[in-house]
């Protein structure tokens, strides 16, 4: 792409590419360690709902004192979207409703976004994406995260002229796990409570990723940007490591576990009785491919390709990430080339919030990795059908109705008020995306 030289341009020319953070947890602290070392890109504001945090995290990972005072921070997000100050927002906040508005803003002021909020992209990305095309601004997935990185890999794949049999990421996931508060995370991270609250550790949000929810919504992502379909009920989270990657995500009729080509789903590193996978793929991100005729398939043989028995489904994968360590490639990809690393196209895959327990009338949920609910993956289509409750609105509203455990959420479960902006943006996405 380029990019490192047209960013050495910018910084001959003292026209650096202005990034506005929202957002300095752990995410947003990966981006700005990098920023010293980036010539030609810096970060002219910062937006957190504490900003003396924000300015103490820029010292934790290494910023000196003059790098720190020629930034400003603020509490005020929408302000800075609209200052003039910014190129690039990056939205790193996590929370989906106000990550809505400020996509939202951003599209409005003419300043391209980089969405690392997958929560808000999921709820309502499709038509985000789509005033944002409209508007000649650039709205991308984060590089660095697992969707980005698997997109990237499918449009690999395809651009050579292979069908995509399956793609997503690895992840730790039993069964179990759906069930996790909490109050029960850290024992399965081999920490003590004390010992996570002194790193800063929310549980929270460190449960989403146990539970499956954070799964369902990165999966859900890469379904939107790419086409590729969810499983029919939820992801099935096979055990598979690198080198069974082929044999294990291929379709139902030539001995895999996958309903059809085409699918996305996530790959676990313990097998269903805890036992270690061998060379699993926790960390990375993976594609299947098949080969489109014998002479492709011969040469998977010959350059050493890991196929299944058949010898026409290979796989390629990438056994690592690094989150906001990789996020200037989306920022300027969108700021220099004017296009996404990866953007969401369609509503092809949905979260419906799904109860962790019996659920009673009068109880108020919590949303994504909390005591109440986790995220299911459905097609969008069956998502509609239900009338799902996105996992994304699932927070602050009280049930009327009683829900039995393991059963999706509806929205006519919960007391939710439809004329809020998030539920009206969720509402006219659904109508203007019905598969």
């Amino acid at each position: 792409m380029y990019i490192y030289h047209e960013l050495a341009a910018r910084a001959a020319a003292g026209n650096p590419v202005r990034v506005g953070l929202i957002g300095a947890g752990k995410f947003g602290s990966m981006f700005l360690s990098q920023v010293p070392t980036t010539p030609g890109l810096t970060v002219s504001v910062i937006a957190d709902l504490n900003p003396d945090r924000a300015r103490a995290a820029c010292a934790a990972v290494g910023w000196d004192e003059a790098r720190i005072a020629a930034t400003r921070y603020t509490d005020d997000a929408e302000a800075m979207i609209a200052s003039g100050a910014v190129d690039v927002v990056v939205e790193a906040t996590g929370n989906p409703v106000v990550g809505l508005t400020h996509a939202r803003a951003a599209i409005r002021n003419g300043v391209h976004i980089v969405m690392v909020n997958v929560e808000a992209d999921v709820l309502a990305g499709p038509l985000l994406a789509r005033e944002a095309q409209a508007a000649g601004v650039v709205y991308s997935m984060a590089y660095g995260d697992q969707p980005a990185l698997t997109c990237e890999m499918v449009e690999w794949a395809r651009a050579t002229g292979f069908e995509v049999v399956a793609a997503g990421k690895g992840t730790k996931y039993l069964p179990a796990y759906h069930a996790s508060t909490p109050d029960t995370i850290w024992d399965h991270y081999g920490l003590t409570a004390e010992e996570a609250a002194k790193a800063g550790m929310n549980p929270q949000m460190f449960n989403s990723f146990l539970d499956g929810t954070k799964s369902a919504l990165e999966m859900a992502a890469i379904a939107n940007a790419t086409g590729l379909t969810p499983p029919s009920d939820g992801l099935l989270f096979p055990p598979a490591g690198m080198d069974d990657l082929a044999h294990v995500l291929r379709p139902r009729a030539v001995g895999g576990q996958l309903e059809r080509k085409g699918q996305v789903e996530v790959v676990t590193s313990v097998e269903r009785d805890g036992r270690p996978v061998h060379k699993d793929l926790r960390w990375g991100v993976y594609v299947v491919i098949e080969a489109p005729n014998d002479y492709a398939a011969a040469c998977f043989r010959q350059y050493g390709m890991n196929t299944d028995s058949t010898g026409r489904y290979s796989a390629m994968y990438k056994p690592f990430h690094l989150i906001g360590l990789e996020l200037n490639i989306s920022i300027l990809s969108a700021a220099l080339l004017n296009k996404p690393t990866g953007a969401t196209q369609g509503f092809t895959g949905d979260v419906v919030a799904t109860a962790k327990r019996d659920l009673k009338a009068g109880e108020v949920l919590d949303g994504e990795g909390g005591y109440t609910v986790w995220g299911k993956l459905l097609p969008a289509a069956n998502s509609l059908d239900i009338g799902g409750l996105p996992i994304g609105l699932a927070h602050g509203v009280k049930m009327k109705t009683n829900v039995a455990k393991g059963q999706s959420l509806r929205w006519t479960d919960v007391e939710i008020d439809e004329t809020t902006p998030a539920a009206r943006i969720r509402r006219e996405m659904e109508s203007a995306f019905k598969p």
